[in-house]
């Protein structure tokens, strides 16, 4: 679990029909290996939830378990040259949340659900869990909120596992601007900023994004972006302070 896990598949393990990635989460304390773009939106949507504590990606399952749902149910078991292999669900996610501790996500791609041979393995992974009493669900595309993806997509590329330490200056003096001006446009504010600290024009939604992307300023991420108001914005100026002792 956490920065220790290894995941069954990696990026150079896996030809991936779009695009791979690996990604740092500040949550996991590790870089995260994941095989599309729908696994990117996914792992991001999860590690944003405050409810989610640890998400295990490609994470194997007992070969001695799926081979014996195949031998007990008619199906038939993954296999390269006959050699029974380790099957793997997507994501393990482990919560705060009581009544739901754990649940596994297997993503595939809407038209993949078409091919009989991929809902034969759908099924031996399904029973997998069914067996161990944990919550097993499909993603697709569908599932995916648009406005949530967007805002992602914008924000991950600034996700980076050393911060510098300067950020923490910027994240008191965007707070300050912006607790001054709750009702105006986050994109007016960062503007205002750059004028008034005499910086270029998009020094401060660069900081901001930053500042948001590794989780030190917070937002409901089904809203656009480019909506938000200053009082949308929620600092965590206690994680800077502690940064700074």
């Amino acid at each position: 679990m956490g920065k220790d896990y290894q995941p069954w598949l990696t990026i150079q393990d896996v030809p991936s029909h779009g695009v791979s990635h690996r990604i740092y989460s500040h949550k996991t304390q590790r870089v995260h290996h994941l095989l599309s773009n729908l696994e990117l939106y996914v792992f991001l949507i999860l590690d944003w939830s405050s409810s989610v504590q640890d998400i295990r990606e490609q994470f194997p399952l007992n070969l001695d378990d799926t081979k014996e749902i195949c031998l007990e149910h008619g199906l038939r078991h993954p296999s390269i040259q006959g050699s029974d292999q380790v099957m793997s669900s997507d994501f393990l996610i482990d919560t705060n949340n009581k009544n739901k501790p754990q649940f596994v996500i297997q993503v595939k791609p809407l038209k993949e659900l078409l091919k009989e041979r991929t809902i034969e393995k759908l099924e031996i992974e399904r029973r997998y869990w069914a067996l161990k009493e944990i919550p097993w669900s499909i993603v697709t595309e569908q599932n995916i909120p648009t406005t949530a993806r967007k805002n992602l997509e914008w924000l991950s590329p600034f996700v980076t596992e050393h911060i510098d330490p300067d950020i923490w200056d910027k994240l008191h003096l965007i707070s300050y601007y912006f607790s001054k001006k709750p009702s105006v446009s986050i994109i007016k504010l960062c503007k205002e900023v750059d004028v008034q600290e005499g910086t270029t024009a998009g020094t401060t939604l660069q900081y901001l994004r930053i500042l948001i992307a590794n989780r030190l300023i917070k937002f409901d991420i089904q809203q656009p972006f480019q909506k938000l108001k200053g009082s949308d914005l929620e600092f965590d100026l206690e994680v800077s302070y502690v940064a700074n002792q």
